[in-house]
């Protein structure tokens, strides 16, 4: 164990004990949803609403973590259950998009790992095919959302998007698990990508890049979820911290570490300025203040895997200020009651321009893989050597 996590030790493991205490009895409340935010306190039920939407594999995931972190055989039982609720979106194929890893690493891949379910396999292998499906061949990219409102124009067919480091993971998987390198190839080249076109010289990102179609150069930045398209949203640096991190962990090319720490270092910076807590963009006006901390949680996992991989000062440095990040979070932003069914409050889907996006994307609420990103994040602490994606 390193200095840092010697000196935090107390810290980690109390609040693993409260994240626990919550937890073990929202699991079983919970148990026949697939949560995306709480309404009064209380879970929705996204596979009701919408079973393709993309949060719905963070519940479960947040169970498997559960799981293997305390062997209580409730989480185990939520997260199988998650994962059959999940089975009616694939009754939908042109419901599925890119957004298919968040959805089927944490459940279906982390099931297998972590049971040999054969069923589960099949799953992810199939959901794997329908990302690799997804890349578009003269460009070199993985496309994004599908076609909105069945537009015969497709007017977003050569988009990509930030988040879709987090989804690729799931080729690299595929490739590993069955020996046929052309998943892992796709992931590779998915990812130089966003170093060329996503990841800009300061470490900030564009969450939306338009491409050539035939040539797969960039066209156009699109503003997405930040402030403008020459902003820089938190949660999108976010995606590059953990993805980045993540294609160096499953193929040890160097220049995904060195994007991994670009991206970092800029998070780190910008969230100095506001006590570790995050902006929901770090380049937005100074008011009115609108934070995202779901954006830390995730940067947080990746700032603990770039530790884990540099070692020695360098990695105490970024472990450290993951701490940090995560305290500040214990402090200001979550809820251990059991008043709400949430963990992790004053998340953000998008920063709000105006009153009609404000009523799309309220600021400040519960999103499930905030909580997720904070539970791995503290399983990460605890010791386990896990990695779920």
């Amino acid at each position: 164990m390193g200095k840092t996590l010697e000196t935090n030790a107390q810290w980690i493991n109390d609040t693993w004990e409260k994240i626990d205490r919550k937890l073990s009895k929202v699991c079983i409340k919970s148990r026949d949803k697939l949560p995306s935010t709480t309404v009064d306190g209380v879970h929705d039920d996204r596979s009701v609403t919408s079973p393709e939407w993309w949060t719905n594999g963070f519940w479960g995931g947040m169970m498997w973590l559960m799981y293997l972190g305390t062997q209580n055989e409730e989480y185990k039982k939520t997260a199988i259950r998650s994962e059959e609720l999940l089975d009616k979106a694939l009754e939908n194929y042109k419901g599925l998009h890119h957004d298919v890893g968040f959805m089927w690493i944490p459940t279906s891949v982390a099931n297998y790992r972590i049971t040999g379910d054969k069923a589960a396999f099949n799953k992810a292998l199939y959901i794997a095919s329908v990302l690799f499906s997804r890349y578009n061949i003269d460009g070199g990219y993985i496309r994004a959302w599908n076609n909105w409102n069945d537009s015969p124009e497709d007017p977003n067919k050569t988009w990509t998007i930030i988040d879709c480091l987090l989804n690729i993971p799931l080729l690299y998987w595929a490739s590993e698990e069955i020996g046929d390198d052309r998943f892992a190839k796709v992931a590779i080249r998915h990812a130089d990508m966003a170093i060329r076109d996503h990841i800009r010289p300061d470490g900030s990102v564009n969450h939306i890049v338009e491409h050539d179609d035939k040539t797969g150069e960039l066209v156009k930045v699109h503003t997405g979820q930040g402030y403008s398209e020459t902003s820089s949203w938190s949660r999108g640096v976010s995606w590059a911290v953990y993805g980045m991190a993540l294609s160096y962990i499953h193929t040890k090319q160097q220049r995904y570490l060195d994007a991994a720490i670009l991206t970092a270092d800029h998070f780190i910076e910008c969230c100095k300025k506001t006590n570790y807590l995050p902006l929901v963009d770090f380049y937005a006006p100074e008011e009115p203040v609108y934070y995202d901390a779901s954006a830390g949680m995730c940067a947080a996992c990746g700032m603990i895997e770039i530790a884990k991989c540099l070692g020695g000062e360098r990695g105490e440095y970024y472990m450290n200020e993951a701490i940090n990040i995560l305290k500040a979070a214990d402090e200001h932003f979550c809820n251990y009651s059991d008043d709400e069914d949430a963990l992790v409050l004053m998340n953000c889907g998008r920063y709000p321009h105006n009153e009609k996006e404000m009523a799309r994307s309220k600021p400040h609420v519960p999103l499930i893989f905030g909580d997720f990103y904070f539970v791995e994040a503290m399983f990460k602490l605890k010791g386990n050597d896990f990695l779920i994606w």
